[in-house]
């Protein structure tokens, strides 16, 4: 199924996973069509093991499908070098994962401050800006923490801060509440709406939990390797 927007900022044309175990051949997508808006608000459905996180990292550009193409920003990803593409992301992308993925010899801020000083921003002004994100997500009196002396909730936010940190068009986050709570997943949750709403940052998120899939704004769901609207 297709999802047509009118100002796409990440597509998917046709887009095909296959794995190989010997002579076994598992086709997790099996074309995959999927455009996302600027701004908007996804929750992508689907059983543990039904290809989300697959999907998710195909979209991004960390995993290349068997067949079809992904387009981040206008730009077709297969088009590009490992240098250029890895280039767009960090200016056009976050990625939340469901386990933080937080440098544990670093603060908070250094890990909020780390893509943007990897896009050529210079240290100072890179720390200031991941503490003012930091207080966006709650956690200023925290920023000179390392994450081993960080709640789960409170990691993952800073895992949502860093993602934000250089203003990308999209962020896919990959189950982020999975590793959490009920009540601190729900929190983590609100949080990532009332950012989309704030910042303007497209955002698909991957869950299992349709309650919470429900508070965005476009549901699908991924079965037998195909989307369709949930």
């Amino acid at each position: 199924m297709t999802e047509k927007t009118e100002n796409p900022v990440l597509t998917a044309r046709n887009l095909v996973k296959v794995y190989h175990q010997g002579e076994v051949e598992q086709r997790v997508l099996d074309g995959v069509d999927v455009s996302l808006e600027t701004g908007e608000r996804v929750a992508l459905l689907g059983a543990s093991g039904s290809g989300k996180s697959t999907l998710l990292h195909l979209l991004a550009g960390l995993d290349v499908p068997t067949s079809g193409e992904v387009t981040l920003a206008g730009v077709r990803l297969d088009t590009l070098s490992a240098a250029a593409a890895a280039r767009l992301r960090n200016r056009t992308l976050g990625f939340v994962y469901q386990f933080h993925h937080l440098l544990m010899e670093f603060s908070a801020t250094e890990n909020v401050a780390l893509p943007l000083m990897i896009g050529g921003m210079n240290a100072r002004r890179a720390q200031r800006e991941a503490r003012s994100l930091l207080a966006r997500v709650g956690l200023a009196d925290h920023a000179g923490k390392r994450p081993a002396r960080l709640s789960g909730g409170e990691r993952q936010r800073v895992a949502i801060a860093r993602a934000l940190a250089t203003r990308p068009a999209v962020v896919l986050a990959d189950e982020p509440t999975g590793n959490l709570d009920e009540v601190t997943g729900a929190e983590v949750y609100d949080l990532i709406l009332e950012l989309n709403r704030e910042v303007g940052t497209a955002f698909v998120v991957a869950t299992h939990d349709a309650a919470l899939a429900r508070a965005a704004g476009r549901i699908l769901r991924l079965e037998r390797g195909r989307l369709a609207t949930a």
